[in-house]
């Protein structure tokens, strides 16, 4: 009699990718292989009927966590070689079968032997398919107001609503803001391919570049949020925007538990899931942009005469109220998008910057704040706590906040809103080379916070 203890009995266990590790351990138990060198690697494949190893699902998180835990080495499927070699700081053997694990173990020499993976090229130029940068925003015309409001949400990895009639451009705006974003860091990169993998993707380069998702108002919570049963918890559109860009277009429409449960993210940076058998925390650090229409029709404001609005006050009103207070309150920038309705509009007087000219000018400004939060627990000007703007190293002279002061004891501006306007003004200040924001750029913030949108 055999019995394998997966431990700790408490963590529910899902997938195939036991197999390897229980046939090993069975063979060791049974004396045909030397138990000694089976506590030292961290074994992962499905193992089909004929011996052969098959990929199982979420094998770059896997191996991530085996790093994490001390381990050094990792055996896995030789189809799964690449993805696991992703994983810096561990060495990957890659076996196409039992028989070949089996030999390995035993020190043999010729059966199908297991080989260590080569680590793919790490160029930022690689990119994992699906990733482009075909999406430019030269293509954004007559809104160059929308477009350095753009600019400062990438520079300081700010939330940002915009709130516009159809046509007005809003998610063209939205879909090129990943396109400004500088590529992800070693870490971020290896966090967003796990993610991916967890979801079904098979890798064979790392995720360079800020992930974009769009999901529709009409998805399920749960493909939004997560979730899943007590066998395991997928991923959901906000863990999988984590480190890039996530858009919720014609937001009013989303369910308020979906528009609720993005609070915790914007603070935190992760999504609790809960459920009867299992609870569980996935990274969500994501930047969320917002797109509304102004009414249920969208023509409000329209200088269109042929457009009128249908809607009462009563129920515009009604209508963008379904963003809760509290989420309103996280959102940096608010922008007020009007479509482009004069050719003298179109006309731009020259080229208008590529998307490569901004992410140069987002990353300078990234680099200012780093430098400048070196020693700190934050990278971006969006991660800086109140009480330290206000009362650290970043305060600012009394003259120079003296309209927020008086905003806030007015009550037009709550606490939480004084400190993200002097997060925007930072940020404002990096991307115009100054050692701090004065005057002009805590305006400009105030503008951009502006109460019109949602």
């Amino acid at each position: 009699m055999l019995t394998i203890n997966l431990s700790p009995a408490s963590l529910p266990k899902q997938g195939s990718g036991f197999d390897l590790a229980i046939a090993l351990s069975a063979l060791a138990a049974s004396e045909h292989l030397p138990a000694r060198r089976l506590p030292e690697v961290a074994h992962l494949g499905e193992l089909g009927l004929d011996g052969e190893l098959r990929r199982p699902a979420g094998l770059l998180p896997a191996v991530l966590a085996a790093r994490e835990l001390g381990f050094e080495r990792v055996m896995v499927p030789a189809a799964n070689g690449a993805e696991a070699a992703l994983v810096p700081g561990i060495e990957v053997v890659a076996v196409p079968d039992l028989a070949s694990a089996v030999a390995w173990h035993r020190g043999e020499r010729g059966a199908a032997a297991a080989t260590p993976a080569a680590a793919p090229d790490p160029s930022p130029e690689t990119r994992q398919a699906g990733e482009s940068d075909a999406l430019d925003i030269a293509d954004v015309v007559g809104q160059p107001e929308a477009v350095e409001a753009l600019v400062v949400a990438a520079a300081g990895r700010h939330h940002l609503s915009m709130l516009g009639p159809p046509g007005a451009g809003k998610t063209l705006l939205a879909s090129r803001l990943p396109s400004i974003l500088p590529d992800l860091s070693p870490s971020e990169s290896l966090t967003a391919s796990s993610i991916a993998a967890l979801g079904g993707v098979p890798l064979t380069r790392l995720v360079r570049r800020p992930p974009f998702e769009a999901p529709h108002h009409t998805a399920s919570v749960v493909s939004i949020v997560g979730g899943g049963d007590g066998g395991g918890v997928r991923p959901g559109a906000i863990t999988r925007a984590c480190h890039g860009v996530l858009f919720l277009d014609e937001a009013p429409e989303f369910p308020r538990s979906v528009l609720d449960a993005l609070r915790q993210p914007l603070e935190s940076g992760r999504i609790e899931i809960h459920r009867a058998r299992l609870r569980t925390a996935l990274p969500a650090k994501i930047q969320l942009v917002l797109a509304a229409n102004p009414c249920p029709c969208g023509n409000a404001g329209s200088p269109d005469t042929a457009e009128q609005c249908r809607c009462s006050p009563g129920t515009r009103i009604k209508y963008l109220q379904r963003i809760s207070g509290p989420l309103h309150d996280r959102i940096d920038l608010r922008l007020g998008v009007r479509r482009v309705s004069s050719v003298l509009q179109l006309d731009v007087g020259g080229p208008a910057p590529t998307s490569l000219e901004l992410r140069e000018r987002v990353a300078a400004a990234r680099s200012r704040a780093a430098e400048r939060l070196r020693g700190t627990p934050w990278e971006v000007n969006s991660e800086v706590p109140g009480n330290w703007l206000r009362g650290g190293s970043g305060r600012l002279p009394r003259a120079d906040t003296a309209v927020l002061d008086r905003a806030l004891a007015l009550g037009s501006l709550t606490l939480r809103g004084y400190d993200r306007v002097l997060r925007v003004a930072w940020s404002i200040a990096d991307l115009a080379e100054r050692d701090r924001p004065g005057r002009a750029e805590i305006a400009q913030a105030l503008v951009l916070r502006g109460g019109d949108a949602p």
